[in-house]
């Protein structure tokens, strides 16, 4: 088929041409032959994708020979509706327009096996018809479930959604069934084949496919049939892909035999196939994205598809489009010598236009809760600050002009704890808050059982949950004998040998889950050498002995969301530990069995002191969602994780914790194409801010309850030399403090052989305190006059004896011997003791 005209645009330079800069302007009328345009950060690239469909339709290129793919079906539904803008006032515009095609990857895959699956047929993975069904992440979840029980796989070792996940993979690479075992030389790979093989079968049976069917299959169409691949090329004479550093191996295959490269003919394409009507034969195919914004090669992206895109075109034309119309220019330069010092990337010179702008500040916190306090603060500061008379454009920010990021999920608690004091509104983007995600609730439901054994509720969640072979069959017949002799599901869990019908093996795993239980609670009376002595205890215990923790970690071996819930699990800790260190139970008048007298210690009151401290534990939990309802017109902060955050933008962003470890990660450690993807990932982060950005690192930080001491990530040292305003908010009567000296202007590691571990000594200047930041001190017990021998009054242990004290300032110590508690060693900074002699 040849190349079909129709009449152009009237007057398309003017139209589609008018302010845009010289380098968008290249891109958008360069239509023949390959093309790679580097589009920075907020560099408009949207605006040059949809002016570039608009100018090939201006010169009479039909729509349906445009295919523009993209990742989401709302990035496509925006191009749609910005062409359909564009073009909205010339005679005709929906004719224009008809037969353009703008989509997705998978929707287009999609309507090509619908469309040829008739040409499928006899191809060795081909297994529906036209009218299958598109399985989504539950449907998958729930067949896997019952292939594993097929095969007789205990489901507690081979997770349905890690399973899923490492088929997932297999299928992103092209690999069949029979390509992955292949390749199997182990028993984890072997079963995951095995998995593999019954899986497709149980898809062809239910006439089904999942997502990644989607592009294996369509990738094996047009590979296999002549016929379609020559049909499709010969249709779409212009393709343009976005994002193009996120796609797969499978999304680059796909493309090359959309457009007729003969890139595909090496991973079983068709050599010798025509280009689709480019110049010297050519393809026309326009991609757009940036190397130092992949961030997706966890889930399978290849930044080697772009980087390699002159090599997969020979002869290609690259633009670069660098001009930044976002972000200040402080805030560019910060971004741009940061990125600067990955390998992989392609370079482009970033500048803006955008005069003035304060420089980003990098602030040095004392832990998590003083760095979420100092956030809150200056956006509070953001948010409140009077707008300057001289100025009739300037405008105030409103708490949905800003947003935090952060690497890891479990890091939104402190920030949601502080946002809620403050009574600031906030939304968790993409994302669940902290105590509504799945492993927390879990945790939460075992925490319930263990002050309420009546709750039936939670311990219907967590019953077999780990798998622990307590059945559906077994929970249903001591149901029916607790409903016969009116007991509750736990007592009736206690008598289970009494039951009929229960299978001894049953008998024995229902009384391992009855003594876990009552081993946290001394069978409900919270007393006994054998009690967990603290709150923190508790729930470590609680997560630890009832296998959740197990889970997670053999989980997170294979899954990286499920090292997410691992870490969200010790978060549960901390919050348990944070809660223990600020409770006053004389303060709270719902607790009728706390003595009138505010003087007499909890301990000597009817209730056990560790179940009041968990009611009340969880209670604070239950009112979370309970919170005061908040004017909805003023807008919310955002909360995200800094891969949520990408394609966004915020005229006030705030980075929290940068520290190795975290940001980066522990793992991109040992691996420097890891390690460069974490680099992009603070990248992204530093573009999204349009005016203001923070970005925080803490000296301390709580891990499943423990308070360590943390090393500043190498990214604030590889900012700028005088490009950031660095502020100091450690405590000055910290002796670690000398270890964060304040380089002039900016941050200074030395990064020779391993990870920083301090700033330079030697450079510390006074810094002023951030914008609108509150004072922030905790009070300190004047140890000076405290020593062993002296009696003191702690509000939950009550009275006791100073046994030894040990260091002095931040970390002071003191080892106790409480008459009713026992010993007890206590950090003075949080203990909140009464000196009695």
């Amino acid at each position: 088929m040849q190349t079909m005209t129709m009449n152009p645009v009237s007057d398309p330079s003017e139209r589609f041409l008018d302010a845009l800069t010289d380098a968008q302007r290249s891109a958008v009328t360069h239509t023949e032959g390959p093309l790679l345009i580097l589009a920075a950060a907020g560099s408009g690239k949207t605006r040059v994708i949809t002016r570039r469909i608009a100018y090939l339709l201006s010169l009479g290129i039909p729509p349906w020979q445009i295919l523009a793919l993209t990742f989401t079906n709302k990035a496509a539904a925006e191009m749609r509706e910005r062409v359909a803008t564009l073009l909205e006032a010339e005679p005709e515009s929906d004719r224009l327009t008809r037969g353009l095609t703008v989509t997705t990857f998978h929707s287009l895959c999609a309507r090509l096996l619908r469309r040829y699956a008739a040409h499928m047929e006899g191809m060795p993975n081909w297994r529906t018809k036209p009218d299958y069904t598109i399985y989504d992440m539950d449907d998958q979840s729930a067949l896997m479930k019952r292939v594993l029980k097929e095969l007789e796989l205990d489901k507690s070792q081979w997770q349905p959604r890690a399973v899923l996940s490492a088929i997932s993979g297999a299928k992103n690479a092209l690999q069949s069934p029979d390509e992955f075992q292949a390749q199997s030389s182990d028993y984890y790979s072997n079963t995951i084949a095995r998995i593999y093989h019954a899986y497709e079968r149980a898809l062809r049976a239910a006439n089904a496919v999942d997502f990644d069917d989607l592009l294996l299959l369509t990738v094996d169409l047009l590979r296999r049939n002549e016929t379609a691949r020559a049909e499709v090329q010969d249709r779409w004479r212009y393709l343009m892909i976005d994002e193009y550093q996120d796609t797969n191996q499978a999304q680059f295959i796909l493309s090359t035999l959309l457009c007729g490269s003969n890139s595909a003919s090496g991973v079983g394409g068709v050599r010798g196939v025509r280009g689709v009507g480019g110049v010297g034969g050519q393809p026309n195919v326009c991609v757009v994205g940036d190397p130092d914004q992949s961030i997706y090669g966890w889930r399978g992206a290849d930044i080697s598809n772009i980087l390699d895109f002159e090599s997969t075109y020979p002869g290609a034309h690259v633009i670069a489009l660098g001009q930044n119309f976002r972000s200040t220019a402080p805030i560019l330069a910060a971004a741009d010598t940061l990125i600067r010092n990955n390998s992989k990337r392609k370079h482009k010179d970033l500048f803006t236009t955008r005069e003035g702008g304060s420089p980003p500040t990098v602030v040095l916190c004392q832990d998590e809760h003083h760095e979420a306090k100092l956030i809150v603060d200056w956006l509070r500061a953001l948010h409140d600050q009077a707008l300057p008379d001289d100025d009739p454009d300037a405008s105030s920010l409103t708490w949905k002009d800003m947003a935090i990021f952060y690497r890891n999920n479990a890091l939104s608690r402190v920030l949601e704890d502080e946002c809620r004091g403050a009574g600031i509104p906030y939304v968790i983007a993409r994302g669940t808050a902290f105590y509504q995600r799945e492993e927390v609730k879990d945790a939460i439901a075992y925490l319930r059982v263990v002050a309420n054994t009546a709750d039936d509720v939670s311990l219907r969640r967590i019953i077999n949950k780990p798998a622990r072979k307590i059945g559906k069959t077994t929970i249903d017949r001591l149901d029916t004998f607790a409903a016969h002799h009116e007991l509750s599901l736990f007592k009736a869990l206690h008598a289970a040998d009494q039951a009929q019908d229960i299978s001894p093996a049953a008998c024995k795993a229902v009384a391992k889950f009855t003594g876990m239980i009552d081993s946290w609670n001394a069978g409900g009376t919270f007393m006994g050498s054998d009690i967990p002595a603290s709150l923190a205890d508790l729930v470590s215990r609680v997560i630890s002995e009832s296998k959740l923790e197990d889970h997670y970690i053999a989980a997170s071996k294979k899954r990286e969301d499920d090292a997410q819930k691992l870490e969200n699990l010790r978060e549960l800790v901390s919050s348990a530990r944070d809660f223990e260190l600020e409770f006053d139970p004389t303060n709270d008048p719902a607790l009728a069995d706390v003595p009138a007298d505010p003087t007499q210690p909890i301990d000597e009151a009817d209730t056990p002191p560790l179940l009041v401290m968990l009611r009340a534990y969880l209670e604070s939990i239950a009112l979370v969602a309970d919170a005061d309802a908040i004017d909805p017109t003023a807008g919310a902060i955002t909360l995200m994780t800094l891969h949520a955050a990408k394609g966004l933008e915020f005229p006030a962003v705030a980075m929290v914790g940068l520290e190795e470890g975290l940001l980066p990660a522990q793992r991109a450690l040992a691996s420097e194409d890891e390690l460069e993807e974490e680099r992009r990932l603070a990248f992204v982060g530093i573009t999204r801010a349009m005016s203001h950005l923070t970005i925080s690192s803490a000296r301390y930080r709580t891990h499943r309850g423990l308070r360590e001491r943390t090393i500043p990530s190498r990214f604030i040292s590889e900012l700028p030399e005088g490009g950031i305003t660095l502020s100091d908010q450690t405590d000055a009567y910290d002796d670690t403090a000398r270890d964060w000296g304040a380089p002039g202007g900016g941050a200074d590691f030395d990064n020779t052989n391993t990870p920083a571990s301090r700033f330079k000594p030697g450079n510390r200047k006074p810094t002023p305190k951030l914008p609108g930041e509150l004072s922030y001190e905790r009070e300190v017990p004047d140890i000076h006059n405290l020593a062993a021998g002296a009696t003191v009054r702690h509000p939950q242990f009550g009275v006791g004896v100073v046994a030894s004290i040990s260091s002095r300032g931040m970390n002071a110590r003191a080892t106790i011997e409480f008459r009713d508690a026992g010993k007890k060693t206590l950090v003075l900074q949080y203990a909140r003791l009464e000196i009695l002699e």
